[in-house]
């Protein structure tokens, strides 16, 4: 979101309004929920949980739902990051559905570092999370920023990133563990849609002229289990029209699944 507040003013409000989604899933909120406006921290027709960062102004997920959740969880189990408002998840019948914010990271600084830690507890968790469902019957799907571009087709500039936190070659080896049938066992939604295709990209800096040049990553990802990545039928990004209709940095990521 770049700040729901601030996307509240540019046109996530009536994107929201019109949008015929079942769940959202938001990050980089940026805001306590005392913060929200009305309209965006219990809008009408949506059942909502916000997990805001301790540290003030920084990170934060949200879910929307339309259906009101069996169960709802902050966290995954990290002493060090379940403040830190970056994981929530929800039961819903049949799925369990998350919203992930990881760590940026900054080559040679502790952001860095703590991107490998968030990395590494991470992967632990979706595999035991994988485990746990399928003794339940359950698939899952994490959505989110993950802030790596997993493949050369997934970030234009990708030669002259490939030192740059985001596409370094042990983020992409990871993001490898996560889609490995024998490893993390789950399946990149939107790429096994559109396995041939550069992008399509959901972020672009705010510098130059990269939106209307379509000079984008791809780090927003829907990763599902294999038996709901096979119900999916439609994955695109909502981008907007033009650089000033655009209401973040990033563009939603929606995937329509036939249930």
């Amino acid at each position: 979101m770049n700040g729901l507040r601030a996307a509240a003013k540019k046109g996530f409000v009536e994107w929201l309004a019109g949008t015929s989604a079942d769940v959202l899933c938001l990050q980089e909120v940026r805001a306590e929920p005392q913060q929200l406006p009305e309209e965006v921290l219990e809008p009408a027709g949506w059942h909502v949980v916000h997990a805001p960062a301790a540290a003030k102004g920084r990170a934060g997920v949200s879910l929307y739902t339309r259906r009101e959740p069996d169960r709802v969880r902050v966290g995954f189990g990290s002493e060090e990051f379940d403040s830190s408002g970056r994981y929530v998840e929800t039961d819903l019948p049949g799925v369990t559905v998350a919203s992930l914010y990881l760590p940026s990271g900054e080559v040679g600084t502790e952001r860095q570092d703590e991107k490998v830690r968030f990395m590494g507890e991470f992967l632990e968790y979706l595999k035991a999370l994988r485990v746990r469902a399928a003794a339940d019957g359950r698939e899952v799907l994490v959505c989110g920023d993950w802030n790596i571009a997993h493949q050369e087709a997934d970030l234009k500039n990708w030669r002259g990133n490939r030192k740059n936190s985001g596409f370094l070659p042990e983020e992409r080896a990871w993001m490898g563990q996560v889609f490995d049938a024998g490893d993390g066992g789950y399946v990149d939604v939107v790429r096994a849609l559109h396995p041939d295709v550069e992008g399509p990209y959901s972020w672009w800096s705010y510098r130059g002229r990269a939106f209307d040049n379509d000079t984008g990553w791809r780090i927003d990802y829907q990763v599902a289990t294999p038996g709901l990545a096979g119900k999916a039928v439609k994955g695109f990004v909502e981008r907007a029209a033009t650089h000033g209709e655009r209401w973040s940095d990033h563009a939603p990521v929606t995937v329509v699944y036939d249930l």
